[in-house]
């Protein structure tokens, strides 16, 4: 998993134990053990995943005065951070880890789940112009 997932390995208990208390997995221990998720991928959000592991990611201190946010007034790059962080926050919320997985063949990705429906095979790549030396065809 850590390979797959290109995660030091010593780091990899720590996450998964974060996961574990998140309630975003569950793990088994055993011989047959293993991790799986606790409900539907698309019941869980990338920001479900980040805050499990990172804490609560919003930035509450200033970018240029290094104090909190707010105290004494703002700076005057205040409401674009305040914009870009409020934004980025609503897409890992609205985003999914069954939506992320779409596309990718069953089984690839630590949050791999089994396929529900049969889908068809991604395409092969197509061939670049610089692999074949920046000449068309």
């Amino acid at each position: 998993m850590a390979d797959e997932q290109n995660i030091p390995v010593r780091f990899l208990p720590q996450v998964m134990r974060d996961l574990v208390a998140a309630e975003i997995v569950e793990g088994t221990v055993g011989r047959s053990g293993g991790y799986r998720l606790a409900r539907p991928a698309s019941r869980i959000s990338l920001l479900d995943v980040v805050d499990a592991i990172e804490g609560d990611g919003r930035r509450r201190m200033c970018v240029l005065r290094n104090v909190p946010c707010g105290l004494d007034g703002t700076c005057d790059v205040h409401a674009v951070f305040e914009a870009a962080q409020t934004d980025v926050l609503r897409r890992l919320d609205e985003t999914t880890i069954a939506a992320t997985l779409e596309g990718r063949p069953v089984g690839e990705g630590i949050f791999a789940e089994k396929p529900t429906s049969s889908a068809e095979p991604a395409a092969p790549p197509k061939e670049s112009p610089s692999a074949t030396g920046g000449r068309a065809g």
